[in-house]
């Protein structure tokens, strides 16, 4: 009886009460630390108006929520699935090895019966690790992306800080004419290669690993935006409009869609020996994300190409204007989803390798080759590096190029404070007259644009695009927001002339 106990893991039947109280008030405090430390990251966001960041805050916490659950879900199952048995010959398909190494761990049920169980109690623990292990990998791919995306928007505040300068005015003089080619951007972009697209690809696909966004690129598309949404001595600070735009595309990329958990199973899937998956398998999220960076800048030279086809002469500073058509199917947002696609991949990648390193050592089945390692070690950081500090933030600065205006030009507090004026307007007009449905078109048709040239119309009041851009500053104190808005729409102040605009 005792050589039986002794050949058997030992239960909480045969464990010291001490040993496992010891373990449950380590488990509570870690948990509870946890807990507390996203409690005082949520106060600080809210502090300081990081609406955004507070929004993936609560996705990242729904997604380990959700991988809490799936590991939930496979301790209470543990027993049923080891359970099910399947004849030998179809356990012995798709093996990560290329045979069974070992038949411990299987249910007696399935032995009798000469089959195996459709997974073992020990392989379901093993799931289990693997889930935790890509929890821990998500939050802190999640954490390197945002910071070196804003690590490389720093060094824009210095071309931001350079357009209120004297030298920056004296060199963009709206009343001097030049030619496009003698622009420092037509010099950029207007080459022997940029006509011809066979051409063009490979000088911008090598273009995204060397200066991805250089000053003159950054200083042609701030002027093109700001010239389509104001005018041109605007104060509007783009550098700041990009990282709130930043912060909204972060929180998209890093979200746990269902057709990214599709694809993770496949993953899972190809890691069968029969597939060779390390050939190419660990490939699929850089080449992906070398397609993005191509599309990328493919499109800062098409822009130049448009505006050179328009007008060899230009007056002041070369003037790009947005559109969507520059874009794949006209949508901006699925070079998003992409980067979305690439990022989690690579993260359930790395954190499959650490798993399996882990559990089996370094030199397994699922490893069986030094360059395999090599490979799945340098692309996981090299696409993790690449998407964060390169193509990401190359991304919030192009898609700025599409025709429609962001919803994110405007902070957080200039949009509510829009959103009460219009619910204030509203109710006025309906108590004085039956002009309210005509009233709810025009407002509804602004704020949903939220085109700076379309609300302007829209409310008729006297107040220059400059002064708009001037609102949409991030505001150091919402009463200077609020301040802004009583002087964007104090309906009380619009004479019955003016009324009628609506």
């Amino acid at each position: 009886m005792a050589e039986s106990i002794g050949n058997e893991e030992t239960t909480l039947e045969n464990t010291p009460t001490w040993a496992v109280a010891v373990v449950c008030f380590i488990l509570i405090a870690a948990s509870i630390l946890i807990e507390h430390s996203l409690h005082l990251l949520t106060k600080y966001l809210n502090r300081k108006r990081k609406k955004s960041l507070l929004h993936v805050l609560n996705k990242i916490k729904s997604d380990l929520m959700l991988l809490g659950f799936i590991s939930l879900m496979l301790t209470v199952g543990e027993r049923p699935i080891s359970k099910v048995c399947i004849p030998k010959g179809v356990a012995e398909t798709f093996l990560p090895c290329h045979s069974l190494t070992s038949e411990e761990g299987e249910e007696p049920k399935c032995q009798e019966q000469g089959k195996m169980s459709f997974m073992s109690r020990e392989g379901t623990q093993q799931l289990q690790m693997l889930i935790f292990v890509l929890a821990f990998v998500h939050v802190l791919s999640s954490f390197l992306t945002f910071s070196l995306g804003m690590a490389k928007m720093r060094r824009w505040e210095t071309w931001e800080a350079e357009t209120r300068t004297m030298e920056y005015q004296f060199s963009n003089d709206p009343s001097r004419f030049q030619l496009i080619h003698q622009t420092t951007f037509g010099r950029r972009h207007l080459r022997f290669w940029s006509e011809y697209r066979i051409f063009r690809l490979p000088v911008v696909f090598f273009r995204q690993f060397f200066n991805s966004v250089s000053k003159v690129d950054y200083l042609t598309l701030r002027h093109g935006f700001v010239m389509a949404h104001g005018k041109e001595k605007s104060k509007f600070n783009f550098e700041k409009y990009l990282r709130r735009a930043l912060e909204k595309d972060f929180g998209v990329v890093i979200g746990m869609s269902l057709w990214i958990w599709i694809f993770s199973v496949l993953f899972i899937f190809f890691n069968a020996y029969v597939f060779h998956n390390y050939i190419w398998l660990p490939f699929i999220p850089l080449l992906f994300l070398l397609v993005v960076g191509t599309k990328l800048q493919s499109i800062i030279t098409k822009m130049c190409l448009d505006t050179n086809d328009k007008s060899h002469v230009i007056r002041g500073t070369l003037l790009v204007r947005p559109s969507d058509h520059f874009f794949w199917f006209c949508r901006p947002e699925l070079l998003l989803h992409l980067m979305q696609f690439i990022l989690f991949q690579n993260s359930f990648q790395l954190a499959f390798f650490s798993w399996t390193w882990y559990k089996f050592g370094l030199r397994s089945c699922f490893h069986r080759e030094t360059q395999d390692i090599i490979i799945r070690l340098t692309m996981g950081v090299l696409v993790q590096i690449l998407c964060a500090y390169v193509t990401l933030p190359l991304y919030a600065l192009v898609t700025q190029m599409g025709t429609s205006t962001l919803r994110n030009a405007f902070p957080e507090e200039v949009v509510r404070g829009l959103k009460r004026w219009r619910a204030k307007a509203r109710k006025n007009i309906a108590k004085k007259n039956n002009y309210a449905p005509s009233l709810d078109g025009s407002l509804n048709a602004s704020l949903t644009s939220l085109s700076f040239s379309t609300l302007d119309a829209s409310l008729s009041v006297d107040y220059t695009a400059d002064e708009l851009f001037t609102s949409v500053e991030i505001a150091d104190d919402e009463s200077d927001s609020v301040k802004q808005m009583e002087k964007l729409g104090s309906f009380e102040g619009f004479d019955t002339g003016r009324r009628s605009n609506f």
